[in-house]
């Protein structure tokens, strides 16, 4: 299983890299809301390094290995709990994630069925079932700014410990994640994971 891949870019071409490790050059797909920020995330040697989704896709007479790669964990995540979806294999969700997964989360959270047919090769009745598989699962992905955690029995200590790695994560700064955290725990006394607290804090980010 392929899990990083760090190398020379020798091609870019619209959906896929040519990366070139160690002389051996591999095709990673790359989603088009990925590709749009590559640009930023490649070294001044021409260097990249991608977190990769690793599959075999299955042909007649044969099995053609995949990667699919992505900047960081989180966006690897979102991808994993997309493709739960009945009929949305890797293909289908590499296609669909064009926009800002922030985006895609909030509208999956809001029942927006207009906003997900809007994605590629997603239709009005697929929209409904990433709805109903994903509804109050992503909330924690409306935080990033433009990993999911585990759920767990934690103190109320190591839940916020946890809530604050993500969020530095997502790219907020550490007084204005520790200040999200004291507000969401203030608010909402029940949080027993923190599963719980980042859909708390994408909450309050929504009735700002």
């Amino acid at each position: 299983m392929i899990a990083r891949i760090c190398g020379k870019i020798v091609e870019k071409q619209p959906q896929s890299l040519l990366v070139d490790v160690a002389g051996i050059v591999y095709e990673v797909l790359i989603p088009a809301y990925v590709m749009q920020r590559i640009e930023g995330s490649i070294c001044e040697d021409g260097k990249i390094s991608l977190i990769t989704y690793h599959y075999q896709h299955m042909e007649p007479s044969r099995s053609v290995p995949v990667l699919i790669g992505f900047l960081n964990n989180v966006e690897k995540e979102f991808f994993e709990a997309f493709i739960t979806v009945s009929g949305i294999g890797p293909r289908g969700a590499l296609k669909a994630l064009n926009k800002p997964i922030s985006l895609i989360a909030q509208a999956i959270d809001e029942e927006d069925v207009a906003f997900l047919q809007s994605l590629p090769g997603i239709g009005q009745q697929r929209a409904k079932e990433i709805i109903a598989k994903l509804q109050n699962k992503v909330g924690k992905f409306g935080l990033i700014k433009d990993e999911v955690t585990r759920q767990k029995d934690l103190g109320q200590g190591d839940i916020q410990e946890e809530a604050l790695a993500v969020l530095l994560q997502l790219g907020y700064k550490k007084t204005d994640a520790s200040g999200m955290i004291k507000k969401a725990m203030e608010s909402l006394k029940s949080i027993q994971t923190t599963e719980e607290l980042l859909n708390e804090l994408y909450r309050q980010k929504k009735l700002r």
